[in-house]
């Protein structure tokens, strides 16, 4: 995949990451060898079976949800032709189950696939952070690691709200990462269903249709890429588009995403969603105002609509704090239910 290479910080310290800068700057940066020293990661360099043999040390037992596809799907989590449903199944199992189904197409050209995604680490692997963590509480952070664990898989190009902290620890993945503003060169597909849970982009990377999709070519030229070995991490900004694939039989990634904004502050997703139903179909000449409203009350400055009242009378034209925040979950849901 063409693209200009992602800036790399050398083995950077892992107790002195430079994440409030990396945060100010908002661009992506591979960070090489940061997880170098992890336990995962060290039996994973002696061989896939030793990777697989460290993670049942810590598995709790408990079922966990993953993705399976036959082997006609090439490892690629995805739709039908119609796009009117995924072509996979999520399954219950034992995460055992997993590592012994992928071990046992360790060697096939084309084995089926399988996919744990997102999976807490705390509660699935008690024990495991203890050598294999980055620690980010440390700089004030509290973001849960999550784990991803399978065989050769495409995630397909999605975005998330939170930063993001990966973390390579078996196998090698490559990343593609598209700044927000290309969404339209992207063609995102259908808000449900979705593969993993975030709309994603149709376009099939490996052979993308320049006819179908034609604003691609926009998009790759301003994609950035890293390939990422064991022990490496890549800071994945707020909003940014990203394509993963892993490229061994079996891979292993773990991530922390967070939001910098309160935790009593909403999703902006259902606010979107909400916009496409009640405004997306207006009138053009009222869409127009409305643009103008929502560029005056919440694009703009913070402070901008309720700077010339007092502070006592501007209510949700000053700072949301968690009261005000409660009291407009309520006066959502009352609407929203008549």
């Amino acid at each position: 995949m063409q693209g200009a290479a992602i800036r790399t910080l050398e083995n950077p310290d892992p107790g002195a990451l430079p994440l409030a800068s990396l945060l100010e700057e908002g661009e992506p940066v591979v960070l090489k060898g940061v997880a170098q020293a992890w336990g995962l990661v060290h039996a994973g360099r002696s061989s896939l079976h030793e990777a697989m043999a460290y993670l049942r040390r810590f598995d709790a037992g408990a079922p966990i949800q993953y993705s399976f596809g036959a082997p006609e799907i090439g490892g690629r989590p995805f739709y039908n032709d119609e796009f009117t449903r995924l072509n996979f199944e999520v399954r219950k199992g034992a995460l055992a189950d997993v590592l012994d189904g992928i071990a046992d197409h360790l060697h096939d050209a084309t084995p089926p696939t399988y996919y744990v995604a997102s999976l807490l680490v705390d509660r699935a692997l008690p024990g495991f952070t203890q050598a294999n963590d980055l620690s980010l509480s440390a700089y004030g952070i509290e973001a849960p690691a999550s784990i991803w664990i399978g065989n050769r898989v495409v995630a397909s190009c999605h975005f998330d709200a939170p930063d993001n902290v990966a973390c390579c620890l078996v196998g090698r993945r490559a990343f593609t990462l598209f700044p927000p503003e290309q969404i339209e060169n992207l063609y995102p597909g259908p808000f449900d269903p979705t593969p993993g849970g975030q709309v994603v982009s149709v376009v099939d990377f490996d052979a993308p249709d320049f006819e179908r999709h034609p604003r691609f070519r926009t998009a790759l030229a301003a994609a950035r890429t890293a390939l990422l070995g064991p022990g490496d991490a890549i800071f994945i900004p707020s909003m940014w588009w990203h394509h993963v694939r892993s490229l061994e039989p079996f891979n292993v990634l773990l991530n922390y995403w967070w939001r910098r904004s309160p935790a009593f502050l909403s999703s902006p997703l259902p606010a979107l969603q909400h916009a496409l139903w009640t405004i997306r179909d207006l009138p053009a000449r009222e869409k127009e105002a409305w643009a103008r409203l929502f560029e005056y009350y919440v694009f703009g400055a913070g402070e901008r609509a309720g700077e010339h009242l007092p502070a006592q009378a501007r209510d949700l034209l000053g700072p949301i704090d968690e009261t005000q925040a409660r009291r407009i979950r309520a006066m959502l849901l009352g609407r929203l239910n008549r």
